[in-house]
Formats: C-alpha cells, sequence, structure tokens
C-alpha cells in the first residue's frame, strides 16, 4: 500500500479502572474512525495503567476483556488497533506477567510483542519478553515495528524491527514527566537514524507516582515532525506516504554503508 492514515489517540488512564477506560478508548477510536483513520495506537497499558497494587485482578490473558473489546471495535470498523495491557500467563508451576503489545487488524490478532526492556519498578512485577520481531498485517501489505516507552532509549529495538522488515515504526508509553526533551528527541532520533516514520503515542494526566505530558509525535522517514500534541487528550492525524521511505534511502544510503563486521 502506498499510504495509511494514522491516528494517535492520547488519552488519559485512569488508574485501575478498566471499564473507564476502554469505554474512553472507544469513544476516541469512534471519533477516529469517523475522520478517516486507519490505524489507531493507544498508549502503553491504556486499559489499566500499571496497577501494581491490584494487577492479580485486572490482569488477563491475551485473549482478555480488554482485548476483545478492542477486536470487536477493529472488525466493526476495518480498521488496525495497537496498544499494550498487561498480561496474566499461568503455566504448570507458576504465573508470569508482562507487558503485553498487541496489533488487532480488522477483529483478529495479527501479532503480538511482550515488552523486552522493563524500566525500574516493572522489574518488580513483570517478566521481560525475550523476541523482538515486526507484525506482519494479513490483510494490508504493511509490516509494523512496536516497541513499548523504555525501549525508546534502546536504538538496538528500532533498528532490529527495521532491519525485520517494519514499514513503519510504532511506539507507545507512559512516558512521564519531566522528560519531555528526552522522549522528543529520542522520536525524531530513531525515525532520522532508522529513515522510517514513526509513530510515538504517550498518555496525559496523573498516576500514583507520576505525571504524565503527552507529547505525542508522528515523524516522517527524514525526520521531520509532521504532527505534535501537547499536554491534553487528542487525537493526532496524519497521511503516511509510505513510498517517501525509499525516496529517504535513495538519497542517504544508511543502510548500505552499515558495517556490522566492525560493531
Amino acid at each position: 500500500m502506498d499510504r495509511i492514515k494514522v491516528a494517535c489517540i492520547q488519552m488519559d488512564v485512569f488508574n485501575c479502572n478498566k471499564q473507564a477506560n476502554i469505554s474512553k478508548a472507544l469513544s476516541m477510536a469512534h471519533e477516529a474512525v469517523s475522520n478517516s483513520a486507519e490505524l489507531l495506537v493507544f498508549p502503553e497499558v491504556f486499559s489499566t495503567g500499571f496497577c501494581y497494587e491490584d494487577k492479580n485482578d485486572l490482569a488477563e490473558p491475551e485473549f482478555g476483556e480488554s482485548v476483545r473489546a478492542m477486536c470487536a471495535f477493529s472488525k466493526k470498523h476495518e480498521c488496525v488497533l495497537l496498544f499494550s495491557v498487561i498480561e496474566k500467563k499461568a503455566s504448570i508451576n507458576c504465573t508470569d506477567y508482562y507487558n503485553l503489545g498487541l496489533c488487532i487488524e480488522n477483529g483478529e490478532i495479527a501479532g503480538t510483542y511482550r515488552k523486552t526492556h522493563l524500566f525500574k519498578k516493572e522489574k518488580q512485577y513483570f517478566s521481560p519478553g525475550n523476541e523482538i520481531l515486526p507484525i506482519r498485517l494479513r490483510k494490508r501489505d504493511l509490516t509494523i515495528g512496536l516497541q513499548i516507552c523504555y525501549e525508546l532509549r534502546f536504538p538496538e529495538v528500532a533498528r532490529k524491527l527495521v532491519l525485520e522488515g517494519s514499514d513503519i515504526l510504532v511506539t507507545i508509553a507512559e512516558f512521564p514527566s519531566p522528560r519531555q526533551h528526552i522522549w522528543k528527541s529520542l522520536s525524531i532520533a530513531r525515525a532520522i537514524e532508522n529513515q522510517i516514520p514513526h509513530v510515538a503515542c504517550n498518555r496525559v494526566g496523573n498516576g500514583p507516582d507520576s505525571s504524565f505530558f503527552g507529547g505525542s509525535i508522528i515523524v516522517d522517514a527524514i525526520g521531520e515532525i509532521k504532527e505534535e500534541a501537547q499536554d491534553k487528550e487528542t487525537i493526532l492525524y496524519h497521511d503516511i506516504e509510505l513510498e517517501n521511505t525509499s525516496k529517504v534511502r535513495e538519497i542517504i544510503h544508511v543502510f548500505d554503508d552499515r558495517r556490522p563486521d566492525i560493531y
């Protein structure tokens, strides 16, 4: 496909209130698809916040309450949704919890990604994922590289996703104050160094331990800011021209000039 209209849904998240968060997310999603958006991006753990104290009660399996609600919306409106939830994954001997990223396409789970780099307090409550692979959509000629929040600080994550064939880089986050300069700088850098469009969606509002500045941003493959949010609930829209990526890479041969044999 040559282009896709994306919507970055910058929302506040009520801590531990799954029903309220799902309702708000779907309301904002309805507005987005009414404006012809095809690919909708939500903040990290959008349906609960981190909610460490109640994670056992609010965590869900891969196809739990939050995911079913998003699948139903995606099927009805024939769109793609990207977000994460707290996952509870039980085995014979134990139960593990993950920050599970999901991509829903036309009502079906197109792919998942468990956050591989955990930040500070997360390490006490979640297990890290161990695989970094892009998500290839099944009904659209499009591959998405999904990373989660803290992973923005690790250029290796984005680079691996791009080397594996991603067409768009997506970051979903609860990136807290006062790190807005870091968020913006890294969001732009990941686009420039990988010559790829980047949709970085952050939350706003206040959690138990942090406040959030929003600052969601959409950057093109040359590093130009196309849309940028302030510190309030809003939806950013942009038509991503996918063919521009190849044009940028024809001018500056970053990938041809790499020397991985000496890295």
